[in-house]
């Protein structure tokens, strides 16, 4: 079994004026002829019958977890729920649980990095804010 996680898990959300930049940590893997795209510090998937397939998949719930955690006002608070820090920082005002602490806490990421093959990669993506 292969796997390429080393460190810890870096990311940031930062507010423009009418988006949300994140960078965050990426898990991308097989189960039962599915590819995964995985968010450990944010827990959202994309899936599909091939990795294009699953990042677009990806970016379709990314966007529906910020949609909906900001039109509920509830972002903040699901940001804590999932262990992040959140700091009066204007330059870095959000900071994901490092990676230790999420394979230690997180049963998913568990199951994927101790019965899977998988690769880790990083990724930016803008999401225009509707708050």
């Amino acid at each position: 079994m292969s796997s390429n996680i080393e460190g810890k898990a870096t990311g940031s959300i930062s507010f423009g004026l009418h988006r949300f930049d994140v960078s965050l940590d990426l898990i991308i893997f097989m189960e039962d002829d599915t590819h995964i795209v995985y968010c450990p510090p944010l827990e959202v998937y994309g899936y599909g019958n091939n990795e294009n397939e699953a990042q677009e998949s990806f970016k379709i719930a990314l966007a529906e977890f910020f949609k909906y955690s900001t039109n509920k006002s509830t972002l903040k608070l699901e940001l804590k729920r999932l262990g992040w820090q959140l700091k009066k920082s204007k330059t870095k005002p959000m900071v994901p649980p490092p990676i230790t602490e999420l394979l230690s806490n997180n049963e998913n990421l568990s199951r994927i990095y101790n019965n899977f093959d998988f690769r880790k990669t990083a990724t930016l993506v803008s999401i225009p804010s509707v708050a």
